[in-house]
């Protein structure tokens, strides 16, 4: 080395250029994405506040102790919220079109110290003095999911994908389920259309996917697939893989956010979609896991742990999430929710507008906010990693990118939809009405008025897409 130096002329070793630096440095300290809440958080609530880690990391524990009634709440929680708060739970429970189904797990989550405000009580705990009346446009099955299903528990919109909805069970039920009409037991709102995970309507499913060779996409959701048995996976995983049409398999579920430590303590459910993984791999078919996060506080250390067991089986993973007002409807949240999945190895793959569902008025947002957020979300990562804001249509206009309106007035909060490749006509969603002028709120009260707006963001959408039609044919 010195000798070759010494013919470049030159004495002494090379001098190492500076890094130039364009950004300023980050604290690793407000790298907040990577903080996750660790240690024996859950004996914080005096229920639990012997239960050592095995016990709670247990997945048969935290089924046997899911919280199902108000009486359980206060049982578990006591003296860490007033009486007062209980009251307007137990009344809450009464007015929601869901039934109360809380793991211990998401349980100690929660906030307790500010319950009302906690954006995950708000998801999962109903209470009556926050509820809003529903939107007068709101039905039931808002996504007319019943209307496209040529057998019972089998949806067939899109022409390549249908949604098989297995069963009518989860691991907790969401305030805000779209498919309140279905899962979870009767409420005092709702009588639920029956979709119990019987292999006869199974079959029918089967059958049906089989004699479609268009169907290339299904959907295995429910309810949710974290509460179907391993074996039930394997039978449902292998049916479909064993279809010569069926190229791609998603197995939808919520569990990873509400009880993570099935993917680490249930074995034999873990080595059964592993085992349909990875024969879908052999056969050149995807199998990959869908799931749904809506808040950063969902994300934990033991989030974290399970997930990495997922990764390592070489199983896929996405997000789902679900804009909500007062959980994550602001862009500090929404980023930081983002790029703690994508700590997790988990690709954040849509955010819904929230869709009309009965007695959840209050979670519901305006697409403006939608139109907002993701265009601050938008660069904060890498683009894979970046999710796709939609609306899915009322009327089952199929999910809709949140930018791609014929038309938004954003003064009677109606928007309007198109979904050429799915179904004729238009399709309209409708902000919240106590998000408008009280001058507008008071013509949602009245059926001609309402009809009127209705008319008048139809026939803007008409105009709009002539006007498109116009210039499309000058170029």
């Amino acid at each position: 080395m010195d000798t070759q130096l010494k013919l470049l002329g030159r004495d002494a070793p090379l001098a190492v250029d500076p890094i130039k630096h364009l950004k300023p440095g980050i604290d690793p300290s407000t790298l907040f994405h990577r903080q996750l809440l660790d240690g024996a958080f859950w004996q914080r609530i005096p229920a639990y506040r012997l239960i050592d880690e095995a016990t709670f990391l247990d997945h048969t524990w935290q089924a046997k102790n899911t919280i199902t009634n108000p009486a359980k709440l206060l049982q578990a929680v006591q003296h860490l919220v007033p009486q007062s708060f209980y009251d307007d739970v137990a009344d809450g429970f009464h007015k929601s079109p869901m039934s109360i189904r809380v793991s211990p797990y998401l349980l100690s989550l929660i906030d307790w110290s500010d319950a009302y405000n906690d954006p995950l009580r708000r998801q999962f705990v109903p209470v009556a003095s926050r509820l809003l009346p529903d939107h007068p446009k709101l039905t039931l099955d808002s996504l007319h999911e019943q209307a496209d299903a040529p057998v019972p528990g089998l949806t067939h919109r899109y022409p390549d994908k249908a949604l098989f909805l297995a069963l009518d069970t989860c691991p907790v039920y969401c305030r805000f389920c779209t498919r309140s009409y279905a899962v979870g037991v009767d409420t005092d709102e709702v009588e639920k259309v029956s979709l119990k995970a019987t292999e006869e309507r199974w079959e029918r499913a089967f059958k049906y996917i089989s004699e479609r060779p268009e169907l290339e996409d299904i959907v295995v959701s429910g309810g949710d697939s974290y509460q179907l048995k391993a074996r039930q996976i394997t039978l449902i995983g292998n049916r479909l893989l064993e279809l010569p049409n069926i190229r791609r398999i998603r197995f939808a579920t919520k569990g990873p956010a509400v009880m993570p430590m099935k993917l680490i303590t249930d074995h034999e459910w873990m080595d059964a979609l592993t085992a349909v993984v990875e024969r879908g791999r052999k056969l050149h078919k995807e199998v990959v896991l869908h799931t749904h996060f809506n808040h950063p506080n969902e994300i934990t250390a033991i989030t974290k742990r399970a997930l990495d067991l997922v990764f390592e089986r070489g199983i896929i993973t996405r997000n789902q999430c679900v804009l909500q007002r007062g959980v994550n409807d602001s862009i500090a949240t929404m980023q930081l929710l983002v790029k703690r999945l994508g700590h997790c190895q988990v690709q954040p793959y849509y955010v819904y507008v929230h869709d009309l569902v009965k007695g959840v008025e209050d979670l519901r947002t305006t697409l403006q906010t939608a139109l907002d957020i993701e265009k601050a979300v938008r660069g904060t990562t890498a683009g894979f990693h970046t999710p796709t804001f939609v609306v899915d249509a009322p009327g089952g206009g199929g999910k809709r990118v949140a930018h791609s309106f014929e038309h938004y007035d954003r003064v009677t909060g109606v928007s309007v939809f198109a979904a050429p490749s799915v179904k004729p006509g238009f399709f309209l969603y409708f902000d919240p009405v106590d998000t408008l002028e009280p001058a507008v709120q008071e013509r949602w009260k009245s059926e001609s008025e309402r009809q009127k707006m209705v008319d008048d963001a139809i026939d803007a959408a008409r105009a709009n897409q002539a006007s498109s039609a116009r210039a499309s044919s000058v170029r």
